[in-house]
């Protein structure tokens, strides 16, 4: 998609939400990145950005530093801005990383296995299993909400603010990965299997399933990067 024309789908932004231009301009793009509506080796500009937008090009320039951070784009002095290709490497140490704190939040959560939680889990299962087949869009975005359910049922909203800085190149996956590579069906009856250990309060099981979830990426990786040559660095 060209760059310009998936800007021109967030005008009107500022209005949205209370947080700064730069917070809503890098949420915005980091989305479009992940979806990608703004595909890699494509510029930004930073000029171009802040005029359709009407705003000054410090909040753009934050925009770009926290996108850069995540390797979501690279900043060339002299030459601008551009969005990376998907790493395969930064891939898997992210999953890695997420792995090792999500284990411990499972850990947590089937010791304590609150009811209140079990049943917002069970709720946020149930939409997933609703949403009509290719809207990826809020497929994952149930997704997101069941994993940070989970951090913050124990009071580890840290630990997902930790996760949610280190799985943009796995969030590029997964949207390339529905309904191809991992059917979501699939991915439901996971998310079934880690509520199930933990309202049992087996911390074992649930961190069994836990990992055979986010596991699931590396067996989807070789054909999604098989399908999308030019997505992916060589």
């Amino acid at each position: 998609m060209n760059v310009k024309k998936a800007l021109s789908n967030l005008r009107g932004f500022q209005q949205i939400e209370p947080v700064s231009i730069g917070t809503q301009l890098y949420r915005h793009l980091r989305s479009a990145i992940i979806r990608g509506e703004v595909l890699p080796g494509q510029a930004l500009s930073e000029a171009e950005t802040a005029k359709q937008f009407s705003t000054s090009r410090q909040p753009v320039r934050e925009a770009f530093i926290k996108l850069a951070e995540e390797r979501l784009v690279v900043i060339q002095p002299q030459r601008g801005t551009f969005v990376v290709k998907i790493s395969v490497p930064d891939v898997l140490d992210a999953r890695f990383v997420r792995e090792a704190i999500e284990v411990a939040v499972v850990m947590e959560a089937s010791t304590q296995a609150r009811p209140e939680t079990v049943a917002s889990l069970r709720k946020i299962i149930d939409q997933q299993r609703e949403v009509q087949h290719g809207h990826n869009d809020e497929f994952l975005a149930l997704d997101e909400e069941f994993h940070r359910t989970l951090a913050l049922s124990v009071g580890r909203a840290h630990a997902w603010r930790v996760i949610e800085g280190i799985k943009a190149q796995m969030d590029r996956i997964r949207y390339l990965s529905l309904d191809d590579a991992t059917p979501t069906p699939l991915l439901v009856e996971q998310h079934s299997r880690i509520v199930d250990g933990i309202e049992a309060g087996d911390p074992t099981a649930a961190t069994a399933a836990l990992r055979t979830h986010l596991r699931q990426i590396m067996i989807s990786l070789p054909s999604i990067a098989a399908k999308f040559p030019d997505m992916f660095e060589q």
